[in-house]
């Protein structure tokens, strides 16, 4: 029988004859421009990979579990916790909330600790919960070895073997120093606390990860994906080199760590985040001569962004998180928590809860996403944004390393400024429009509002500052101004009128009074929109009949010739503002002396022009 290969009968193609095909249909347009994106983290992204491309990448001989695990640690299928972090202080309802999420497929749970402070209260945390087959994990505490000391004291007497229960505890010295300031206890005294956390959990919860690395801290004050790769392997060796000068043994301080990674909505991004993470941390691992190769394999807990959640159209955060959770789990994260997605202006609830973890039961059950380890093995695209990531990551792991070291460049400023620097990009873009954050910065739902579902939150650890030793870094979303801007309409009790006089081209004017639309829509603003105008007489006098505060002039830019002039003398000192969507570049001198106020097009920046109008308007 004859073995013909799928698609023999056609010719190979190069990619010289693709670029000759590409480059006649750009008919002289710049290929770079055009066709390559250039990421925010700095590198560039081709429009199309080939084989070829794979040539020069190292790691791709490698399989699942085996060094330097870039494909995962496993090969008998993808599986990962579900954990539900609960930010609930009190024992009693956060006990509930951990039954019913157990109860109802969650196999980790993340609890607060800033409440226990005695066996008593720990008993009743964990009331019914069967430990053994529940990872726990404690995200906050006033002091951690305590908290551990009490929950094996509590196991115990429940008749569990702590030696067999799995779980965390979030201490990350670099992360208090980051929120609040300065070292908990000196830098010398926080490692002191560490090796004390370390001698514990060795004895009675072996199984426990008792430092972490909050790479999500960085993600959530707007740093890149590099960034929070880069700046978290940094701080993870610190870790390492500082706890082995101490005399502790390096393989159990990388078998006690855990990677607490934030995933953002850039879908194919964040998958090769994960993957360049497992690869990067073995390297470093591996120059600390493990005594197993066990010690190189990264422990990764991915949990939904803060940084891209929004309030208002808040049902698109699920949109959002279920992409999130599918990066994570493509790219074999080793737990994964779904942020609830009300969290962004109150506390979570029984329905939101329910829909986080769904999210990952049905790309479990129904997506079989467990099924399969690491599904993009090969692709050119993922494998070759892997190594980029990877790249430009070890440039910020190897810039620290040149300032002696994390805590040094956390005292000179360094990862802090660098964040800030990529914040205030990402700003500006979604100022500008150029990233979209749907219902907020674009798209709005005209009709809704979110002022009085705001409520006061039971936030578990403080941010507070309380010392100056570091310059703090501070959570954010990227929505929260334009969010300010509509939540400061709202309350004001007044709520502008913006009139759309459309006129002439039919496609320009739907065009452009969309595009109006959605421009004052995101600041709470009542849209009058119409089917068009004959003249601009009609249409002022319908401007001024609905008593407009603005008036937006929709048209073509040759057609604004013709209404232009005439609707600005009648309207002018009888609107607040006159507005021209567009930006008809030989004529906007002109315009502006006719009486044109503002000229809103895709290059606009959007927060600032409507900062304006809200003063304007006397709502700011």
């Amino acid at each position: 029988m004859e073995d013909n290969k799928l698609f023999a009968e056609f010719p190979p193609v190069s990619t010289e004859k693709w670029e000759e095909v590409i480059n006649k249909d750009l008919k002289g347009a710049d290929y770079e421009k055009k066709l390559v994106w250039k990421t925010i983290e700095g590198f560039k992204v081709k429009p199309y990979y080939r084989a070829e491309d794979l040539q020069n990448i190292e790691y791709l001989d490698s399989n699942p579990d085996q060094f330097p695990f870039t494909r995962g640690k496993q090969i008998d299928g993808n599986v990962w916790d579900i954990r539900q972090d609960i930010r609930e202080k009190d024992p009693v309802k956060a006990n509930t909330f951990a039954l019913d999420a157990v109860k109802r497929g969650a196999t980790a749970l993340g609890f607060c600790a800033k409440a226990i402070e005695n066996e008593e209260q720990m008993a009743t945390l964990l009331k019914d919960i069967y430990l053994p087959a529940v990872a726990i994990h404690f995200n906050c505490s006033k002091n951690y070895l305590e908290t551990l000391k009490m929950f094996v004291d509590v196991a115990r007497k429940n008749g569990f073997d702590t030696t067999q229960i799995k779980g965390s505890v979030n201490f990350d010295m670099f992360k208090h120093a980051l929120t609040h300031g300065a070292f908990k206890n000196g830098e010398d005294g926080d490692y002191k606390e560490a090796i004390e956390l370390l001698d514990y959990a060795k004895q009675n919860l072996p199984a426990f990860r008792v430092l972490s690395v909050n790479g999500s801290l960085f993600n959530n004050a707007g740093s890149n994906i590099v960034q929070e790769l880069g700046f978290s392997l940094a701080a993870a060796n610190e870790l390492m080199a500082k706890l082995s000068d101490r005399g502790y043994d390096a393989t159990a301080v990388a078998k006690n760590i855990i990677f607490n990674f934030a995933i953002g909505g850039n879908y194919f991004m964040e998958i090769a985040k994960i993957r360049a993470a497992r690869m990067l941390w073995s390297k470093i691992v591996e120059q600390y001569k493990p005594s197993c190769e066990c010690a190189c394999k990264a422990f990764i807990n991915a949990t939904s962004s803060t940084w891209n959640k929004s309030i208002f159209d808040p049902y698109v955060n699920m949109l959002r998180t279920t992409t999130e959770t599918m990066s994570a789990a493509i790219a074999g994260a080793d737990s994964i928590s779904v942020m609830p997605f009300n969290v962004a202006y109150k506390d979570a609830d029984d329905f939101s809860y329910r829909i986080a973890r769904n999210q990952q039961l049905l790309l479990k059950e129904e997506s079989y996403l467990d099924k399969i380890v690491d599904p993009a093995a090969g692709s050119y695209y993922i494998e070759n944004i892997t190594d980029s990531i990877a790249q430009y990551a070890w440039q910020y792991f190897m810039a620290v390393e040149e300032k002696d070291g994390f805590a040094a460049a956390i005292r000179q400023g360094y990862v802090q400024d660098e964040i800030a620097k990529t914040a205030q990009q990402r700003d500006m873009d979604i100022a500008t429009r150029k990233t979209t954050i749907i219902g907020t910065n674009q798209y709005p739902n005209l009709i809704e509002k979110m002022g009085n579902e705001i409520a006061e939150q039971s936030h578990c650890c403080c941010n507070c500052q309380k010392g100056d030793e570091v310059k703090t870094i501070t959570p954010y979303r990227g929505a929260e101004a334009f969010e300010h801007l509509r939540l400061a309409t709202e309350k004001s009790g007044i709520r502008p009128k913006v009139f759309l006089l459309t006129y002439g081209n039919l496609a320009m004017r739907r065009a452009r009074s969309g595009f109006a639309t959605n421009f004052f829509g995101v600041a709470g603003y009542e849209i009058m929109d119409n089917n068009g105008f004959a003249t601009a007489e009609e249409g002022v006098k319908a401007a001024l009949d609905a008593k407009a505060d603005i008036v937006v002039l929709c048209s073509s830019d040759d057609e604004y010739a013709e209404i232009t002039e005439t609707a600005c003398k009648l309207l002018k000192g009888k609107v607040k503002s006159i507005v021209l969507a567009g930006f008809p570049k030989e004529m906007v001198e002109t315009y502006k002396g006719y009486g044109i106020d503002e000229f809103i097009h895709v290059k606009t920046n959007v927060l600032e022009s409507l900062t304006s109008f809200q003063k304007l308007l006397g709502i700011m």
